[in-house]
């Protein structure tokens, strides 16, 4: 007889998304899925149900709880339109390769295919986004189909999709197995500890102990081994090049990190990959592959928990599948530890000219307001355990150059999906996970529009989230990708104005506007003191370029064609471009009082 007998469908799917330690599901409600709701009410004192003004933001939510947490993250909403709009969220969990259940209500069971209301074919829609996809038709399937979701989206780092129709989420177990079915033959055990062969560990060492060049590529996947790490670092003479979703793996002040890679990154780890005989990837399925060593340049040695992601990006020598923390214990015995540090000293010294350059070019006072100047303050008043979410765009640029971390803070982005408007869901789930601490979210204004209903729900929650809203009216990102990529003119790239800080009041929060040099010190500092969500919106210069870490004459000339073409701020584009550099090239006798 199963623990089961004469349950609900939705109360079975419950108590076995319990089993598997969920505690929070962010979610919209709708008659499609009310039986699995009256479940949730039923355990609101063990599940909290999170309500969110939209669906795509309860994806988003979910992910962040799983990047942030570690641990499972969970969703849910209704038939048809309502499960329609989780995708965007669930294909960010899918590219980033983080753990998350979706649980989805859809039409009667005796009435689909019909065109009936909100009839739409869930299992079809959510085929591509999943790496387990299934559909509960009697009660006596609930309990296999929650474990088996649980454990694929652990085990495999992706999104588990469960569908329930109506009227099987009401109907009770009444054991009516199959002749080949037995109650209670799943299990909630599920195990993560995984370390490669020792003989590949060993193989790898000797590549990684041949290196004279060695550089080390490090991703998410080595989140929570920041001491190994380093000892790697150390004992292989080897800088420490960090992917945008790693850029918490070690402090941005840690001696061997010199900064990212790709348009985001530092002239330093530019430079470091075109130099090296060796490249150690761990955890880390960067996309942008002509950033790395050319094939044949260098031995590529690469950690991944997911046999699929080795040798993807670079033609390793030795792929090590397993957890990044366990491996690099066990290959750190047999690293011989480096004499020759001159390639990893040249590293440091140019890391300390590029931290000069950046510091310069984040000090400025101009008006308008330079973005990297409030990024460079926000870091400034962080707390040591912050967790800051940011959005896709210009923003990005800003934040992985200027928002330096410290040991003990958290950081995410939409990283290879690179969706915007993910950045205050993110806060808010990172507020949920982590009552406690300081949860921020750094976003443009054009990805804040897209979701910023959400800042309601984060007053409805008394979340004391700080969303810095960096506002030009722009959507900046696409206009520098029209002139610099494709050589045109910006085109449908510009909005009317928004007040975002009354926006942020009128929701029952507090708004900040931050509209000249001399205010964003003070401005910044009294909005982190604030325990109610706060909205602090700063007008920057819309023409700002986002400079990639090595200007190539591909790009200038880009520029210039889209000048010729007719770009219609050429004249303010040109000045500020050329202001910057002027700038950096007198930086040594500028001074910039706060």
């Amino acid at each position: 007889m199963s623990e089961y007998e004469n349950m609900r469908t939705a109360d079975i799917v419950a108590e076995a998304l319990l089993d598997w330690q969920v505690e929070v599901i962010f979610g919209l409600p709708g008659d499609g899925i009310n039986g699995f709701m009256e479940a949730l009410r039923r355990r609101k004192d063990k599940i909290r149900f999170v309500l969110v003004r939209h669906e795509e933001s309860a994806a988003f939510m979910a992910c962040a709880y799983a990047r942030y947490t570690g641990r499972l993250g969970a969703c849910v909403a209704t038939s048809g339109p309502g499960a329609i709009h989780l995708l965007n969220g669930l294909y960010d969990a899918k590219l980033d390769n983080t753990p998350v259940i979706a649980i989805t209500g859809t039409t009667y069971s005796d009435m689909m295919n019909s065109n009936y209301q909100q009839d739409v074919n869930l299992i079809q829609l959510f085929s591509d986004v999943s790496v387990y996809n299934s559909m509960i038709n009697v009660p006596e399937q609930a309990e296999m189909v929650v474990d088996f979701a649980c454990r694929t989206a652990l085990s495999r780092r992706g999104v588990s999709h469960i569908t329930i129709p109506i009227d099987i989420q009401e109907r009770k177990l009444k054991g009516d197995y199959s002749r080949h079915k037995v109650a209670g033959h799943t299990s909630d055990i599920y195990n993560h500890l995984i370390l490669p062969d020792k003989k590949l560990i060993e193989d790898a060492a000797y590549i990684l102990n041949s290196g004279e060049r060695v550089v080390i590529l490090a991703g998410q996947g080595a989140l929570g081994a920041e001491d190994e790490l380093v000892s790697v670092a150390q004992k292989l003479g080897a800088p420490i090049v960090k992917a945008l979703l790693g850029k918490a793996v070690v402090p941005d002040d840690n001696s061997y990190s010199i900064g990212g890679i790709g348009l985001l990154g530092t002239a330093p780890a530019s430079d470091a990959m075109s130099e090296a005989d060796t490249l150690f990837m761990i955890g880390t399925s960067f996309p942008y592959i002509d950033y790395l060593p050319r094939p044949g340049q260098a031995r590529g040695i690469q950690i991944d928990i997911k046999q699929e992601k080795v040798g993807v990006r670079y033609p390793v020598d030795i792929g090590l599948v397993g957890d990044s923390k366990l491996t690099l214990s066990a290959l750190i015995p047999l690293l011989h530890q480096k004499t020759n540090l001159e390639f990893l000293k040249s590293k440091q010294e140019a890391m300390k000219n590029w931290n000069k350059l950046i510091k310069e070019r984040s000090s400025r006072t101009d008006r308008p307001i330079k973005p990297q100047y409030i990024a460079d303050i926000l870091s400034d008043e962080l707390e040591d355990n912050a967790i800051i979410s940011v959005d896709s765009g210009t923003i990005t640029t800003w934040a992985a150059r200027h928002i330096n971390l410290r040991k003990g803070m958290k950081f995410s982005v939409s990283g290879t999906l690179a969706s915007m408007a993910c950045s205050l869901p993110y806060a808010i789930a990172a507020q949920i996970a982590f009552p406690d601490r300081q949860s921020i979210a750094f976003v443009g204004d054009g990805g804040f529009a897209m979701l910023m209903g959400e800042f309601a729900t984060a007053v409805q929650y008394d979340l004391p989230i700080k969303v810095f809203v960096i506002k030009n009216d722009t959507l900046g990102m696409i206009r520098w990708e029209q002139m610099a990529f494709l050589g045109n003119p910006e085109f449908g790239v510009e909005f009317t104005p928004i007040d975002f800080a009354k926006f942020a009041e009128a929701c029952g929060g507090i708004g900040y506007s931050i509209k000249e040099p001399n205010q964003v010190r003070s401005t910044v500092r009294n909005a982190m003191k604030e325990s109610k969500p706060t909205l602090i919106e700063a007008y920057v210069d819309p023409f700002e370029p986002p400079m990639p870490p090595k200007t190539d004459m591909v790009f200038v000339n880009n520029l210039a064609k889209s000048f010729a073409k007719g770009q219609p701020y050429k004249g303010r584009i040109g000045l500020t471009l050329f202001r910057d550099k002027v700038h950096e090239v007198l930086k040594d006798i500028h001074s910039h009082p706060d």
